[in-house]
């Protein structure tokens, strides 16, 4: 695993929080903290093998935040001294004295112990910035051409992003870290027209908390992805109806993350975040009672998993991460939250779920990895195809809707096949299923083995207002569904 970049340790690191912190004291503030970020990334898209956009971002600077007379002040700065340190905190202590004027709360902490010079690295072998642009775009361009020269492929497109963070804090609590994660997400999709219709087939390999070495586990799928998408373009539309769902890891940590992920976010189910999608149905007066699905439902939230894009050592607050459940044998237990929230509901901890995307926002509470888990003794996916009679099997995401309360949703998928009398007999198009989501879970009655669990995720979560993006993990098993709805997307489209 490699170490922290000396580059970024070489910066004035504790001289500006020092600066800081000590400037917020003296001006009365009851917690300040200080963050320094370098956060790079890169974003590659070539179109039939050749480049549409290299676009490179670098952002280094740092923010203050305090706690001033009770509200919270918050201000950021990019010049990298002693003095303009100091300088910021005092403008976030005097934007904590404006915005005191209009506070209706008074902004108190769970407490956290202070944790002293700890480091922490995301695990990964090969820095993907170690690498040329044109070294990335060959690799790139080197796919395209190979599924080109299929004639069942008229255009392939293919892209990579990247992003390394490092990140420096400090708190008048005593707490100071170190930390820098690396993360990758790949993407090839092939499209082509028959008989008038245009489609497309993608890889599902999830993007990762991990290195350039990760893009190795894309080639297997390359070859596969013509006779998909041949199949696809041949294949009959759904018949609308009932049917029971096999829904593949690569499609299932989407309808997790929207209604279950989202949902569990504390300030949701509280009203505090409402602006940017919605809050939530799962209400904290229902927590210990709501049926939230079959008993056999057991989702934690989780800030540690090995290659998750939400996992880090300590959040943006100093709190250190960890795993806590967030339904347990099917009922609603838990919610992800920040220091703030926590000790506004009487938690006696925060559990890790601060983050700001640049060293320019204020910390939010963020999903951590939000993850179904599999059953210990359950079987392969094609065990639980067997055990279907009529129904249909989804293999990746693309595209869903979800209310404002994160209750009703559809979702559609990469590829769907037919099951009957417990085997695969073809594919299907233009497949979308419906619920709401106690009625989703709740028919939920059997789930894949570990050999089934895949980390999936996404590097776009919006949340905030002004918005901020996050990326985030969500690791499930296949799992198996009773009696669900299920829609002909483009009969629907024309009705």
């Amino acid at each position: 695993m490699p170490d922290i970049d000396p580059d970024f340790l070489a910066l004035p690191l504790r001289g500006l929080a020092d600066a800081a912190l000590q400037r917020a004291r003296d001006l009365g503030a009851e917690h300040a903290d200080f963050r320094l970020e370098r956060v790079r990334g890169q974003h590659l898209a070539l179109v039939d093998g050749a480049v549409e956009t290299a676009a490179d971002s670098d952002t280094l600077g740092f923010a203050v935040r305090v706690i001033h007379n009770g509200t919270w002040g918050f201000a950021a700065g990019t010049e990298l001294t002693p003095d303009a340190a100091a300088a910021v905190a005092g403008r976030a202590v005097d934007v904590a004295a404006v915005a005191a004027a209009i506070s209706t709360e008074r902004v108190e902490l769970a407490p956290e112990p202070a944790h002293h010079d700890v480091t922490w690295v995301s695990s990964y072998e090969i820095d993907p910035f170690t690498l040329s642009t044109r070294e990335k775009t060959s690799l790139l361009a080197g796919w395209s051409r190979r599924l080109l020269e299929d004639r069942r492929v008229d255009h392939v497109d293919a892209g990579l992003s990247q992003a390394k963070e490092q990140k420096f804090y400090a708190d008048t609590s005593g707490t100071v870290t170190t930390q820098q994660r690396v993360r990758v997400a790949p993407e090839v999709e092939v499209i082509a027209t028959r008989d008038g219709r245009l489609d497309g087939m993608r890889t599902i390999t999830p993007p990762a908390g991990r290195g350039w070495e990760y893009l190795q586990q894309v080639e297997p799928e390359l070859d596969t992805l013509p006779e998909l998408l041949a199949e696809k373009l041949a294949a009959p539309g759904v018949e609308p109806g009932r049917y029971d769902l096999v829904i593949d890891p690569s499609n299932l940590w989407l309808t997790i993350h929207e209604s279950i992920g989202h949902a569990t976010e504390l300030d949701r189910a509280l009203g505090y975040e409402a602006a940017y999608a919605g809050t939530s149905f799962a209400t904290t007066d229902q927590l210990g009672t709501l049926r939230y699905g079959s008993p056999i439902m057991n989702v934690t939230g989780d800030r540690t998993v090995e290659h998750g894009l939400a996992s880090i050592g300590y959040d943006d607050e100093g709190v250190a991460t960890s795993s806590f459940d967030l339904v347990r044998d099917g009922v609603l237990v838990g919610y992800q939250r920040d220091r703030r929230i926590s000790r506004l509901q009487g938690y006696e901890r925060s559990n890790g779920c601060a983050f700001a995307d640049s060293p320019a926002t204020m910390p939010i509470q963020r999903m951590a990895n939000v993850s179904l888990a599999p059953d210990p003794e359950g079987p392969s996916t094609e065990g639980l195809i067997s055990q279907v009679e009529r129904g249909i099997y989804i293999v990746g995401d693309r595209s869903w809707s979800i209310d404002m309360q994160r209750y009703n949703f559809q979702f559609t998928g990469q590829r769907f096949y037919r099951i009957e009398d417990g085997r695969l007999t073809g594919m299907l198009r233009d497949v979308a299923y419906q619920a709401t989501t106690t009625d989703f879970w709740r028919s939920m009655t059997a789930l894949g083995g570990p050999q089934t669990y895949v980390l999936g995720g996404s590097f776009m979560c919006g949340k905030g207002q002004p918005g901020q993006v996050a990326s985030v993990s969500h690791g499930c098993p296949s799992a198996l569904f009773t009696g669900i709805r299920v829609l002909n997307t483009v009969q629907e489209a024309g009705s």
